[in-house]
């Protein structure tokens, strides 16, 4: 079944790291994962104490896959670059804290890894069944490199209007989500989860041109003074509308994989998967040549095909 608990915030000391192995634990034993456990004990151990001792508040620690393949996330406030054991000079200090914490982590994983994020940092792992005899499996690092985007070549002038600002705020808070979710199962589970690492492929193709892109100062500033709609205007390149049109049958595929539970998030409802359909299709549209559709027209127009459907 896929884990979707809201993540657990921890306090200052060493009551964070008791808080975050008894959660973990009795996470462990509800999904019936006992197998998992000391290996999930001993790396949250080691992941909460290296945030607490090197990270910025807030903390949290998260358990999300499924109850075949968990995952437990530690996230702080931090962007500063996890060093992984390899990178440690034998005589530094840190060894003693955060370089030994991250050694005893690759010997209790099947995979482990840090994300680095705007706003912070996520380091996760995979409990193993058994805790290694060698120095286990090496970490991954990805998120603290990526160099602006260049400017697109073959642009094409996009404009979606009349966007309603409570909707895209929810597209872009599942967008992230699942962008996380999949880059993580993929680094994880990749032979297990096929799909997840297509729709990472795709993410990594769209994410940065759809965050510079979406106008996001414009419709914030519409969201504080009560703005319900706006429009968003933005240059991106006629290849990344045709990587758009596979994304959304991925998203659609993806659905069906969350209502099987063999993804981790939860499928779009109705209202979103509308929403995100005419969004992300408008790319597609005007990438084709296409004049914009408000959202307005787009749901005027599906309800009308739906009445002609049902008579």
């Amino acid at each position: 079944m896929p884990l979707n608990r809201p993540a657990l915030s921890l306090g200052i000391g060493p009551r964070g790291v008791q808080e975050a192995r008894r959660w973990v634990l009795s996470t462990c034993h509800d999904i019936g994962r006992d197998d998992l456990a000391e290996c999930a004990e001993l790396g949250v151990s080691e992941l909460v104490t290296n945030a607490l001792l090197h990270g910025t508040h807030p903390i949290t620690v998260r358990v999300r896959g499924t109850a075949e393949h968990p995952r437990v996330e530690i996230r702080d406030g931090s962007r500063e670059r996890p060093q992984l054991p390899t990178e440690i000079d034998p005589e530094d200090d840190l060894l003693l804290t955060f370089g030994r914490g991250l050694s005893i982590v690759a010997r209790c994983a099947d995979a482990w890894g840090a994300v680095i994020e705007e706003d912070g940092k996520i380091v996760w792992f995979a409990p193993a069944r058994d805790f290694a005899e060698d120095e286990g499996v090496p970490g991954v690092i990805t998120g603290d490199d990526e160099e602006p985007p260049a400017p697109p070549e073959d642009p094409v002038e996009v404009e979606i209007r009349g966007v309603p600002l409570a909707d895209f705020q929810t597209f872009e808070r599942h967008f992230r989500e699942l962008g996380r979710e999949v880059r993580l199962l993929a680094l994880a589970h990749q032979s297990d989860y096929p799909l997840a690492q297509d729709l990472s492929d795709l993410f990594g193709a769209l994410e940065r041109q759809l965050r510079e892109g979406v106008g996001l100062e414009h419709l914030e500033e519409a969201t504080v003074t009560g703005t319900e709609l706006a429009d968003v205007q933005l240059v991106t390149s006629r290849a990344s509308t045709r990587t758009m049109a596979r994304f959304i049958e991925k998203l659609d595929l993806a659905d069906e994989f969350c209502r099987q539970q063999r993804l981790l998030s939860l499928a779009r409802s109705p209202e979103q998967r509308a929403f995100q359909r005419w969004y992300l299709g408008e790319f597609v549209r005007q990438g084709n040549g296409e004049a914009p559709m408000a959202w307005q027209e787009f749901v005027d127009e599906d309800e009308d095909e739906r009445r002609s459907q049902a008579s």
